[in-house]
């Protein structure tokens, strides 16, 4: 497993990828009775892989992932020709709908919020981004004089701009002094350093303890560092977001199955209402290709105010 974590680094993968191939590789090695995957060989993905379609009810997603996360395991760490799949049931992509709020739930949603939980999720729904790239964020990132927000190293390794909201200007400018606040206090108890990307540690051994690498949002706690053993700050959780989300929901009465990411598909599609052309909005939401941009036309339609034959007897 460390050698999977070593590929995936190596390859410039992201935390979250990293995660979800661990998880699926340690579920294929319990699925073949711990077994080493060099031992059960190629031969042994078809039978786990149908096996989540089968025994799990796995949605389509999940086993892709999990299929993905095997042929790197096969492919790039053990360096293992897989050849071709027989007999692999693939589960079918069901074509849904993404969940959006209306205006109003979005300014319900928001009230029932508080403090810094408010901020952030007045950010996302603001600027439409995804929440690990928003919690990421670092001082550097965020241009006044430009009226900028840097995305760095967004989903699929890919950098863009978004532009924050004027109203949240002000609020963003109090959280970074509150920032310099706790980083300075950090400086003076010999801590005050932030992780930073790919190699740069090395390349740049001061740069973790500057301002402008800190973190937009931190952690309430600092963790030490194996490897450095630095002290580090982190971003803050993104599961401690979640939860007080949730908590917002069930405060403003909606029942929608939603979380922090409807806010970014209720960006889109409020956008799209307001006469924002497709293509403006595909680069503010980062997609490669317009056909995943497109979906939100389908939830503009849906929910536009169309005369029911019934009201018309």
């Amino acid at each position: 497993m460390d050698l999977v974590s070593i590929v995936c680094r190596r390859r410039h993968l992201s935390r979250r990828t990293e995660e979800a191939y661990r998880y699926w590789i340690r579920q294929y090695i319990f699925f073949h009775r711990k077994r080493h995957p060099r031992d059960v060989g190629p031969a042994g993905i078809t039978p786990f892989i149908n096996d989540l379609a089968a025994g799990r009810s796995v949605a389509a997603t999940t086993q892709s992932q999990a299929l993905n996360a095997v042929l790197f395991l096969y492919r790039d760490v053990l360096e293992v020709e897989v050849g071709h799949m027989d007999g692999l049931r693939r589960v079918q992509r069901l074509s849904g709908l993404p969940v959006v709020f209306t205006v109003e739930e979005v300014r319900q949603v928001l009230a029932a919020l508080g403090g810094l939980s408010r901020l952030i999720a007045e950010l996302l729904y603001g600027t439409g981004l995804r929440i690990t790239e928003c919690l990421t964020l670092r001082v550097k990132d965020i241009d006044f004089g430009a009226g900028t927000i840097h995305i760095r190293s967004g989903k699929g390794g890919k950098d863009r701009t978004a532009i924050p909201p004027s109203r949240l200007r002000t609020a963003l400018h109090e959280q970074l002094i509150r920032v310099a606040r706790i980083h300075k206090h950090d400086l003076t108890s010999g801590a005050g350093h932030a992780p930073l990307p790919g190699g740069m540690g090395h390349k740049y051994p001061n740069a973790s303890r500057m301002l402008c690498w800190q973190f937009v949002f931190p952690s309430r706690i600092t963790r030490k560092c194996l490897g450095s053993g630095r002290t580090l700050r982190w971003y803050a959780s993104e599961s401690t977001l979640q939860k007080h989300f949730k908590d917002a929901l069930s405060q403003a009465g909606i029942h929608k199955h939603a979380s922090v990411h409807t806010l970014r598909h209720s960006f889109a599609t409020h956008l799209l209402a307001s006469g924002i052309d497709i293509r403006t909005i595909q680069l503010l939401l980062g997609h490669s290709c317009i056909k995943t941009t497109m979906i939100y036309t389908h939830v503009h339609h849906a929910i536009r105010h169309t005369i029911s034959p019934l009201d018309l007897l």
